[in-house]
């Protein structure tokens, strides 16, 4: 195992979250309200009594963002894991299906798929996981026989203690760091250098944010608002609305 340096995982945190930033601003500009307006359910804002264009607009595109964070950061995260592990054991990014990482350890092959979060994905998700995992080892036996493998689950918050299911290995929050960096204040390490410039790009972010919820409220006003009122039918054709006029 080499030593791994908190400045190298300084420099790269630093580096790659100006890239987080710049990917949700790119995300944000190529999004056109309509795609946005098929996309959510009409019912819900609905039910929540939402009278404002614009604090419908902002609704419909936090919800938006926030998904589309989740899935940029555990990009940046599955990122970040292959790194330190590249630092420490020589690990890779895996070319097999499902599996992100890999890297020996103590005499152990890993095979490891990166969640940013513990509640990730549903049940058939799970379920393609544990093939993924069986696959990748099946294929790793073939060319090496004696080798052991550790398919590992790798969660990058949460206490969850280790627990061993059918076919891998859980491990999540410190114990999921200490096992790539073999630092177990390394969990705590990393949060420093994501703060860096944070305010600066988030004041960017929100800069450009509000130039789109301007532009998108000026659209919905035009074409789902009569009389100063939102036009919920309207909006709910638009939606969902999918008969022709001459269907039975």
């Amino acid at each position: 195992m080499e030593q791994l340096s908190l400045k190298d995982v300084e420099k790269f945190v630093s580096t790659e979250i100006v890239t987080f930033h710049k990917n949700k601003l790119e995300i944000l500009k190529r999004k056109k309200l309509q795609k946005l307006l098929r996309d959510k359910n009409p019912y819900l804002f609905k039910a929540k009594n939402i009278l404002i264009a614009s604090d419908l607009v902002t609704n419909i595109m936090d919800a938006y963002l926030y998904a589309s964070e989740e899935k940029l950061f555990g990009d940046f995260l599955e990122e970040l894991a292959i790194f330190v592990a590249g630092k420490t054991y020589g690990g890779r990014k895996s070319s097999a299906t499902g599996i992100d990482l890999e890297f020996e350890k103590c005499g152990r092959h890993y095979l490891v798929s990166v969640k940013s979060g513990p509640n990730w994905g549903n049940s058939s998700q799970q379920k393609k996981q544990q093939t993924d995992f069986q696959k990748a080892v099946g294929v790793l036996k073939q060319s090496r026989s004696e080798a052991m493998v550790e398919p590992v689950l790798g969660i990058c918050y949460g206490k969850s203690k280790t627990k061993h299911l059918r076919g891998y290995t859980k491990v999540m929050g410190q114990l999921f760091w200490n096992l790539l960096g073999g630092n177990p204040n390394l969990y705590t390490d990393i949060i420093e250098p994501l703060g860096h410039d944070a305010k600066k790009h988030n004041e960017e972010f929100l800069k450009q944010k509000a130039v789109i919820i301007n532009t998108f409220t000026a659209e919905f006003l035009k074409e789902f608002c009569g009389s100063g009122q939102i036009c919920w039918d309207k909006l709910v054709k638009f939606n969902s609305g999918n008969m022709t006029d001459d269907a039975s």
